[in-house]
């Protein structure tokens, strides 16, 4: 029971990972908590399934206009909503972040109402064992998308000219744009990668927790956890708190009750701001919410 809990936990928690390296991306390049995020993995999903189900589009196609689109509408959402108010209080991005979410969940909600919609079936069906534990494609194809977006990010942000602009952007943005660096448009392009990788997120998520406009809310918070956890500004601290937190999840479950499964992430959050705020990979660094 136990090896089956820990790689379902996993699996679990690859879901929460890939939402919070999206996160990562957007933190690392404008030290911005964009906490309407989850609302444009639900977007991605639905424009996917708009394309496939109602207009016939082939599948691969159609998750690539997904993520072209979510790539342009989160370059025009900081273009058009963020950057005129970056200089303001904190409380302003948070609440502009929430109400573009908002927004979103709303026109989903006008055109499909709450109905729970099937996502087109994209990824292999069905289970196989490996010894006593049973293992689903879909858990494997999703926890591998997770450890080839940190190793693709890794290489980005550490390796390439990209990211010593990230790099320097994310100390001073003051000092980045004294040498030259256009920070504004390099904030906006980082938009765009945030939302498409939200895109692509609910692509591989929906297909596991069905379609409907509420699909990320909890999924959002979760992410949240695991940013706290693995440390602000971490990419390997996203994918690893995000693991944890499904592994946390499933074993208080199992083991304690299962009524506590919805308050673990709230519980996480807490004690790591009370033990150790930096979290596990994280450093020291002024956040902007």
């Amino acid at each position: 029971m136990l090896a089956q809990l820990l790689v379902s936990g996993v699996s679990q928690g690859a879901l929460y990972a890939l939402v919070a390296l999206a996160m990562t991306v957007i933190y690392r390049a404008t030290t911005v908590i964009n906490f309407g995020h989850g609302d444009l993995v639900m977007a991605g999903a639905f424009v996917v399934y708009l394309l496939v189900v109602l207009a016939g589009a082939p599948f691969l196609i159609s998750a690539l206009l997904a993520v072209v689109l979510l790539f342009a509408f989160g370059v025009a959402v900081y273009k058009g909503l963020i950057r005129p108010i970056m200089a303001g209080p904190h409380l302003a991005l948070a609440m502009m972040a929430v109400a573009v979410g908002y927004a979103l969940r709303g026109l989903a909600r006008v055109v499909w109402g709450r109905e729970v919609l099937p996502f087109p079936k994209v990824l292999p069906q069905g289970t196989f064992m490996v010894g006593p534990v049973i293992l689903a494609p879909s858990d494997l194809i999703v926890t591998g998308s997770v450890i080839a977006t940190v190793a693709i990010l890794a290489i980005v942000f550490y390796a390439t000219r990209l990211g010593k602009t990230a790099q320097a952007v994310f100390q001073s943005e003051r000092g980045a744009a004294l040498v030259g660096i256009n920070v504004s448009a390099f904030q906006g392009t980082m938009w765009g990668i945030g939302a498409a990788m939200a895109a692509l997120g609910g692509i591989l998520i929906a297909p596991v927790t069905l379609l409907y406009p509420d699909l990320a809310a909890s999924t959002l918070i979760r992410a949240f956890a695991a940013m706290t956890l693995g440390g602000f500004g971490s990419f390997l601290g996203a994918a690893v708190g995000g693991m944890l937190l499904g592994l946390s999840e499933l074993l208080v479950g199992a083991y304690i009750s299962s009524k506590l499964i919805d308050i673990t992430a709230y519980l996480i959050i807490i004690g790591v701001l009370l033990i150790r705020p930096s979290g596990l990979f994280g450093r020291q660094a002024v956040v902007r919410v």
